[in-house]
């Protein structure tokens, strides 16, 4: 698939059904996702903090977010979007440059949030975030090929505001230009049909929280456009890291280790992830 190709597939991906999005961390779980029939990948911030041994939320630099959304596109043929925080700056021509620096990266597209990367991590105020979601639009539209841009309002999330608020932003986002919207952890399914009606541009899910008792088809039937899966892929091979090695290092068992798949069965995985034939 040509460059240009991907980039159409992307935006075609969010005209119409839905499609599940998973959040590799390296080239290997790209290439493992790719070869199980994933249509787009994204990045994640947390996914990739934790490859650097950091925590999550505004650990990671713009220049090293670039750099890995760099690895992620090689990895694969297959459409990605990059999990860009807040654009890295407050100011809104920095967050437009970042766009501009996605769109270079190969990036099919790109999320922003309207959190600040400081303490407690407070959302922006309503005119600003707007304003720099604007800023990221234009940037988006002034790249000459597809690049669907995502406007997050993560106040539910981080416990700042309310849906009520939520939505409100989400929906002056829309207005600003936002080609997909998107509010992590609505605190249910009702919550999240509310999100939904409330716009006309296609919404993200995240699979996390109440909406893990869901499956892709109620949350298509829902109209969910599309679901990623944040950290939550990554949370989940940590898991068996830790299960894995709290057998061998503290109970002295190496039982742990027969779940392990086979080499060539990985390594075949991984060519077929990486378009070889």
């Amino acid at each position: 698939m040509a460059p240009r190709d991907r980039h159409e597939e992307f935006a075609g991906l969010h005209a119409s059904g839905c499609f599940l999005m998973p959040n590799p961390w390296d080239a290997g779980s790209a290439r493992m996702m790719s070869a199980m029939g994933a249509k787009a990948l994204a990045t994640s911030s947390a996914a990739h903090a934790f490859t650097l041994g950091r925590p999550d939320m505004g650990t990671i630099s713009r220049d090293e977010a670039l750099a890995h959304a760099e690895a992620i596109v090689a990895a694969t043929p297959l459409p990605v979007n990059g999990d860009f925080e807040n654009g890295f700056t407050d100011d809104p021509h920095g967050v437009a440059e970042t766009v501009r620096l996605a769109a270079e990266a190969g990036l099919s597209g790109c999320g922003i949030e309207d959190t600040m990367m400081v303490g407690g991590n407070p959302p922006y105020p309503a005119d600003l975030a707007v304003e720099r979601i604007r800023a990221a639009s234009a940037a988006a539209r002034a790249i000459g090929r597809p690049f669907v841009l995502t406007a997050r309002a993560d106040g539910v999330l981080t416990g700042h505001y309310d849906l009520a608020e939520g939505i409100r932003r989400l929906r002056a986002f829309e207005a600003a230009g936002a080609d997909c919207l998107y509010l992590p952890l609505p605190p249910g399914k009702t919550e999240l049909a509310q999100i939904i009606t409330a716009v006309s541009r296609p919404v993200n899910a995240l699979a996390a929280g109440p909406l893990r008792d869901l499956d892709v088809a109620g949350l298509a039937a829902m109209g969910v456009r599309r679901i990623s899966t944040g950290g939550q892929v990554a949370r989940v091979i940590h898991a068996a890291l830790r299960d894995c090695l709290d057998g061998l290092l503290t109970s002295r068992s190496l039982s742990g280790l027969k779940a392990g798949a086979k080499g060539a069965e990985i390594d075949a995985l991984l060519a077929r992830g990486a378009g070889e034939t």
